[in-house]
């Protein structure tokens, strides 16, 4: 029972909290109800009076445009108030244009006080409400520029209007009130527009302004009109000349308007009214002074990033171009802030792709986001950048260089050039012997004299201006060719600037730049970036050039010039190797070490081509091939080092004494000497004379590459099939295997062709007749490697590009296909550079991007470039034509021939192994020495093969041609003194 009567309790309870919670809900319901009915009464009353205001505005503006009655300026204030009461962007945006026309025919009204718009600043009761409705009303104009597009002719209208606003009521010129009496009201007027602008620019007028240029002239073809461009730039330049130029107002300019894309050459092409303003306030130098404190110019660089600092640093180099005073006069600066903004980009050059780059058309891969919408404008900018390469520029930056004179003999006649072959056979001596006579009156720049102090102003102003092009190079990796062109267009530039380096320090030249490599200070940095720039510029320089512009006409650089530069370069290199430098450089020296030594094998590789220098000029007397092959026994990095750089420093019988040590090595390796304990695997192949070619090419194509490296034994039989008699103990497979590259080799099998000149070999450009003529290609690869690797020397007289090619030479970034062209048809290489020379408009000979040739009775035109048979050559064009067509002819008619063919050769001889020599060298290799047999010597050794074999005396062969020398005793043994010791090959 007393269970019951507390459970009744319990749900008495109950139901009382339940009410009581329902009467809560109730009231929480009742006065959302009413809260919502409030807002929503707001809402309605709030939309009713916008509708009214605004039906109130369009009567007031409908009205207007009727023409019945001029407005008083109150009647707009008034109207202009509501409107912006009830403003909305995309509503009101017809109402606010309509507003800004009626103000603004307000303003133009005559003689009406009551109607100018600008009366009310004058009004005690409505002065401070009308400068703060101008300020809103132009702030929203500023906020409608940001949205439109100069590009849309509907936008483009309404950019004006804007642009009117914010130029009339920014500045008190037009303003029709100060005119007579009024004329004591303009300074406090001027403090009203000075206040107006400086609240424009705490909201951000400068990125607005930047926005619209950017939209405007950032593409290929500028969308802003005249008169825009000439308001924006007005309106930019009034808080910075209002503020007398101050710090704060120069960075925003800088940052917001110098870094648009090409606004200096838009303002030029458009309304060139501005740049004298621009230079009246002298604009330009105050721009240098503030970037050049350093924390100036970083802060400018970070806030823009890389591809607006670029845009900056163009639109500043274009100013320089024009103003030549304030250039000479603040060229340290000027100098500085460059090398400032270029370093700050080069920290996020990339040298490869990856997750965290992006590609930019002129500083290449790029670690800092890049602005795609800037790229139209870089053909812009990359002509604005141009002007730093160009010649009036380097002019004035390199006076001092370029001021001083070079003396030169009148009384010398130019140097008589010997016509030499590709293959650079006939001696110089009377020419070197002549040229080194009179060097040192030709010019006073041969030897390194020293005597100018490293520290002094003009050596300072120099390293910087070197230190900023070298900048340049490493920094705009995309037109650095285009760089390089322009520092080698002045003749005179280079070969002063070696002038100046050779006066440097106490005693000049290889000593200084030696020292500072080992010394980590500012000063030696900038000493050797002056190097590096030299080396650079002279390297492109001479691989541009021909034969003719480097033999005969010594553009720039004078014979005997080049073979001073090349020693001390030379020497430089080898002892940066020697010393040790080279196996730890990192960074910067790395840089200075690959510009030195890319400068002296262009000229090494121009000499072995033709030679300049004197005999032995690239030996290094001090350096003892024993010392070095000790090194190289005991792996030590630096002699590795100067075999892989500059091999030629090494006499060439002792270069192929190391070829021959490492055949030997790899012999011994794989097993294929003779031993005591074990003999060699010997392939046995049986072939018939009368199908020598077709039995050799069956059976050794077959054979592994170790194989082919091994002891091969020939049987000869005949056409029945009976043995020859004959053991062969490599006297068999060496006939062998001339008889076979004399086959291959033979014109007459269309495999190769002679060159038209010297009848030197290069694969057929119309060997694809063979049936697997690239397999024959690689068989005859083979052969030959295995000539080499033998020791036997064949004669095969290869034209010169092809040997580079077989050296891989052609891969570098430093050949040159005209160069080599003399080597395959010196007649078209004739015919080619009188293109270059050609002061007419090459379009008068009707030549086009392609080259037609008669194979085999038909004409077949074949395209340099893809449509290159509708592409004309141009004056602007003949200099790739040129390249075009040589780089065709050497390598795209043989390419496939080529490619099997040093495929087969590699398979047998390293790369590695022959690198260490040059084009003519490897010929040598192959062939033996063309030297002239020296008969005396031959009848000293009294030669008994001579004696059995050809029994005649000697003094017959004094008759011959040294050709028909050659011939008559290529019969001896290869062992012989007379053939063997030139080739320097062991016996």
């Amino acid at each position: 029972m007393f269970s019951a009567s507390q459970s009744s309790k319990a749900q008495f309870l109950d139901k009382a909290r339940q009410a009581r919670e329902e009467r809560r809900e109730l009231k929480e319901r009742e006065r959302a109800a009413v809260q919502i009915q409030a807002l929503i009464r707001r809402f309605l009353c709030r939309c009713r009076l916008q509708r009214e205001i605004r039906r109130e505005v369009e009567d007031f503006f409908g009205a207007n445009e009727s023409g019945s009655s001029k407005r008083s300026a109150l009647s707009v204030f008034r109207i202009a108030r509501k409107l912006l009461f009830v403003f909305n962007h995309k509503e009101d945006k017809e109402r606010f244009e309509k507003l800004c026309r009626c103000i603004l025919n307000s303003m133009d009204v005559e003689n009406e006080p009551k109607v100018w718009y600008v009366s009310l600043a004058l009004s005690k009761d409505l002065t401070l409400l009308w400068i703060k409705q101008i300020k809103d009303i132009l702030w929203f104009c500023c906020e409608f520029l940001k949205q439109l597009k100069p590009d849309i002719l509907q936008d483009s209208r309404l950019v004006n209007l804007h642009l009117t606003m914010l130029v009339t009521f920014t500045d008190t010129s037009t303003w029709k009130i100060l005119r007579g009496k009024g004329e004591t009201l303009r300074p406090a007027m001027n403090h009203i527009c000075a206040n107006i602008m400086g609240h424009l620019n705490q909201k951000g007028f400068y990125s607005v302004l930047q926005i619209l240029l950017t939209n405007g002239l950032a593409r290929s073809r500028p969308s802003l009109s005249k008169g825009s461009l000439t308001a924006i730039f007005s309106l930019a330049l009034r808080p910075v000349i209002a503020a007398q130029f101050s710090d704060n107002l120069l960075r925003s300019f800088l940052i917001h308007i110098m870094s648009v894309p090409a606004i200096m050459t838009h303002l030029t092409t458009l309304t060139p009214e501005r740049l004298a303003v621009i230079e009246s306030h002298d604009l330009f130098r105050k721009f240098i002074l503030f970037l050049s404190r350093e924390a100036q110019c970083r802060d400018v660089c970070v806030c823009l990033e890389g591809s607006h600092t670029l845009c900056l640093l163009g639109n500043l180099v274009y100013l320089g171009s024009l103003n030549d005073k304030v250039l000479e006069e603040e060229t340290a600066h000027f100098v500085g802030v460059l090398i400032h903004m270029l370093s700050y980009c080069q920290k996020y050059v990339s040298q490869k792709k990856s997750n965290l780059t992006h590609w930019h058309p002129v500083l290449g891969w790029f670690s800092q986001t890049v602005d795609y919408g800037l790229n139209e404008s870089m053909p812009l900018l990359t002509k604005q950048l141009q002007h730093l390469w160009g010649v009036h520029m380097i002019r004035i930056l390199f006076s001092d260089v370029l001021s001083k004179k070079l003396l030169e003999n009148q009384e010398i006649a130019q140097l008589p050039t010997q016509p030499v072959s590709p293959q650079n056979s006939l001696p110089m001596k009377n020419l070197f012997k002549r040229a080194f006579q009179k060097s040192a009156s030709v010019r006073n720049i041969l030897k390194p004299v020293g005597g100018k102090r490293v520290d002094s102003a003009e050596v300072q102003k120099v390293c910087s201006i070197c230190v900023l092009y070298q900048t340049t190079l490493t920094t705009l990796t995309q037109i650095r060719l285009q760089i390089l062109t322009g520092l080698t267009y002045l003749d005179d530039l280079l070969p002063k600037l070696w002038a100046f380096i050779c006066e440097l320090g106490p005693q000049g030249g290889l000593k200084l730049f030696l020292e500072c490599l080992n010394n980590d200070t500012e000063e030696s940095k900038r000493l050797l970036a002056m190097l590096m720039l030299f080396c650079d510029c002279s390297r492109h320089l001479i691989t541009i050039l021909d034969d003719i512009e480097v033999y005969e006409e010594q553009i720039s650089f004078k014979l005997e010039e080049l073979v001073t530069i090349s020693s001390f370069l030379n020497s430089f290199v080898f002892k940066m190797i020697w010393d040790g430098i080279v196996e730890n450089a990192r960074g910067e020296t790395l840089e200075l070490f690959h510009s030195v030594h890319g400068w002296l094998m262009v000229l090494y590789e121009r000499d072995c081509r033709r030679r300049f220098a004197p005999e032995d000029h690239w030996l290094r007397k001090d350096l003892k091939p024993s010392v070095l092959f000790q090194e190289l026994d005991k792996d030590r990095k630096r002699a590795q080092l100067l075999l892989q750089y500059i091999p030629h420093v090494i006499p060439h019988k002792n270069r192929v004494l190391l070829f021959r040590n490492m055949v030997t090595k790899e012999k011994e390796k794989l097993g294929l000497v003779e031993t005591s304990s074990a003999s060699p695997h010997v392939t046995h192949i049986t072939i018939r004379r009368s199908r020598m070619l077709e039995d050799g090419y069956e059976q050794l194509r077959q054979l592994s590459q170790n194989a082919m490296k091994g002891v091969i034994r020939v049987k000869f039989v005949n056409d029945l099939g009976v043995d020859e008699a004959g053991i062969d103990q490599d006297g068999v497979f060496k006939e062998f295997l001339e008889e076979i590259i004399k086959k291959v080799f033979d014109p007459a099998l269309n495999l190769f062709k002679t060159t038209s000149g010297d009848e030197r070999l290069y694969p057929s450009p119309t060997s694809y007749i063979h049936e697997n003529y690239l397999q024959l290609f690689e068989f005859v690869g083979k052969m030959l490697g295995k000539a080499v690797y033998e020791g036997i020397v064949v004669d095969v007289p290869f034209a010169s590009f092809f040997l580079s090619q077989l050296l891989g030479h052609h891969h570098s970034v430093f050949y040159s296909s005209v160069d080599e062209l003399p080597s395959l048809d010196s007649e078209f290489y004739k015919n080619l550079t009188s293109i270059k020379r050609y002061d007419g408009d090459i379009s008068d000979l009707g030549l086009t991007l392609s080259y037609d040739e008669d194979v085999m009775g038909q004409l077949v035109c074949h395209e340099l470039v893809p449509g290159g048979k509708t592409i004309p050559v141009t004056n602007e064009n003949k200099i790739s034509y040129i390249h075009l067509m040589a780089h065709f002819r050497m390598h795209t008619q043989i390419k496939s021939q080529t490619a099997a063919l040093i495929s087969g050769f590699r398979s047998i001889i390293k790369p590695e192994w022959i690198r260490m020599f040059s084009a003519p060298e490897l010929q040598r290799l192959i062939s033996g020495d063309n030297a002239e047999i020296d008969l005396e010597d031959l009848n000293a050794w009294q030669l008994a093969a001579v004696t059995l074999l050809l029994q005649w005396d000697t003094s017959l062969l004094q008759h011959f041609s040294p050709q028909k020398t050659h011939g008559v005793l290529w019969g001896l043994p290869r062992e012989s003194p007379g053939h063997h010791l030139a080739v320097g090959h062991p016996s």
